[in-house]
């Protein structure tokens, strides 16, 4: 199946969820939670992603993953991802309580499409009283979402966008099996792995292209993770957009959509003039009005 008829069946089939100019979206993919060992690359910015998640729950944002939110390639257990990060899940569970989680997977954690997996949301530990308490008990997660802007009647499709890397998404076993026991050993020594779009320009820019193309074809706006690359058409560009990755050498990048408008906007560590070091928000540019097609 090409990458154009496995977009379209998405869009087809992918649930409806109604937004509006008065509406507060975020939009985050490839954390690549790990299990805090050498090769979890989330680990240097988990700092910087809980701040900017916090400022998210308190300000009310809905909070869509676009894939690849747990390292499940080099590790197998997401038991041990989510007790490393048990202050990260504690507050994923405050916005599922509030109908304000919606999570997709991608190529890296396609694996919490099952059922086995996807119990693991159930229940976390909590440390303060020694015992297991409800985490987000029944959540489903999805292979792509459509958001329905209400004033406009037009549709953004979600995606992880390995839908467009035949390789990840037709072998991902295969892919899954030398990243586990091949790629993970030699990346913690620098070498890159070459099947990674992340890391391989010329693939990155391969998938993107596919993902641009049914955009024109379908005269469709698409949100997409996979490539790590954010991306963000100006006027006049088909509207395709990435909203980046949480393994950034310094920073994370996400998209919001907040009073009809989307923008891409940076989290980091930024220095004052007096020297202090502080975590913030950056926008990356400017901001375009919804709809974008």
């Amino acid at each position: 199946m090409s990458t154009g008829k496995r977009l379209g069946r998405l869009f087809e089939t992918a649930p409806r969820i109604p937004f509006s100019n008065k509406s507060k979206i975020v939009l985050f993919s490839d954390c690549h939670r790990g299990d805090g060992g050498a090769a979890d690359n989330f680990a240097k910015n988990q700092n910087i992603y809980f701040h900017a998640l916090n400022y998210y729950y308190e300000n009310g944002f809905a909070y869509f993953e676009l894939g690849d939110g747990e390292e499940l390639w080099e590790n197998k257990s997401l038991i041990s991802i989510m007790d490393n990060y048990r202050n990260i899940y504690r507050l994923f569970s405050r916005f599922y309580r509030k109908k304000r989680l919606h999570l997709l997977y991608g190529n890296h954690d396609i694996e919490k499409k099952r059922k086995s997996k996807a119990k693991c949301f159930d229940k976390g530990f909590c440390s303060r009283e020694n015992r297991m308490l409800p985490l987000c008990p029944g959540i489903k997660f999805h292979e792509a979402l459509v958001l329905r802007h209400r004033e406009s009647q037009s549709e953004i499709l979600l995606v992880h966008g390995h839908q467009a890397d035949c390789f990840n998404y037709c072998f991902w076993r295969l892919s899954r099996f030398l990243v586990r026991y091949f790629w993970k050993p030699l990346e913690t020594i620098g070498v890159r792995d070459p099947t990674s779009a992340a890391k391989n320009y010329k693939k990155r820019i391969t998938i993107e292209k596919k993902l641009i193309k049914w955009v024109e074809e379908k005269n469709r706006m698409l949100i997409a993770g996979h490539t790590h690359r954010p991306v963000f058409p100006s006027e006049g560009e088909p509207p395709y957009f990435n909203d980046g990755s949480c393994v950034h050498p310094r920073s994370i990048t996400c998209i919001e959509i907040e009073d009809g408008e989307i923008r891409l906007v940076k989290w980091g560590y930024f220095i004052k003039k007096s020297g202090a070091v502080y975590a913030g928000r950056q926008l990356l540019d400017t901001p375009r009005s919804l709809p974008c097609v």
